[in-house]
């Protein structure tokens, strides 16, 4: 599913940005993406998909 219409960034390519970097916030996404850039409207949407990629991450670690 798209979270960013305006750049076309995907749920799956946060969270694989997220899993590959370690990435747990909006700002670390952002130093790969321009996502949040244009109309700002993913923004949350985009904080739970990172949450979701954190959660996972954390349960594959324990």
């Amino acid at each position: 599913m798209y979270v960013c219409l305006c750049h076309g960034i995907s749920d799956k390519k946060i969270m694989k940005l997220a899993d590959q970097h370690g990435i747990s916030d909006v700002r670390g996404i952002r130093q790969f993406t321009p996502l949040g850039s244009q109309c700002g409207k993913c923004i949350r949407q985009a904080k739970e998909v990172i949450e979701q990629a954190t959660v996972t991450r954390y349960k594959k670690a324990s």
